[in-house]
Formats: structure tokens, C-alpha cells, sequence
């Protein structure tokens, strides 16, 4: 079975992505938790991207989902 590797995410109006490893650490941030959007990272990405083309493909999910914007 192969492990999946999940980030939690806010797009801010701007456009702008923050990324937490988990609800906690969001949390801890204080993030808004209604906000966060679980968003399914492809493992190669996952182990070789670079933080920018994680935020890049994170982006792009929650354009394409139309979720995961914050309220201004």
C-alpha cells in the first residue's frame, strides 16, 4: 500500500499559499481552521520538489477546486 502525503492549505485573496504539515501546527499558527483545505501531494513532488513548486501545485488544486480562498 502505498503512503500518501497530505499538506493543509490557505489561499489568501491575493493569491498567496500557506502550507502547514498538519492541523495542529495551523493551529498553533493561527490559522483559521475553517479555512484549511487538505490537499493530496504526489509523492515524487513530495520527496524532490522544492517548496515553490509545492506551492505552485497547491496553488493550482485550490484554483481548480475553487477552494481555499480567505475571506478578506
Amino acid at each position: 500500500m502505498e503512503e500518501k502525503n497530505y499538506l493543509f492549505a490557505i489561499r489568501h485573496p491575493d493569491g498567496a499559499v500557506t502550507l502547514y504539515i498538519d492541523e495542529a501546527y495551523a493551529q498553533e499558527r493561527g490559522a483559521d481552521l475553517s479555512k484549511l483545505v487538505k490537499v493530496e501531494i504526489p509523492q515524487e513532488l513530495y520527496i524532490s520538489g522544492t517548496i515553490q513548486q509545492v506551492r505552485e501545485y497547491v496553488a493550482g488544486y485550490l484554483e481548480e477546486m475553487g477552494t481555499g480562498s480567505a475571506q478578506a
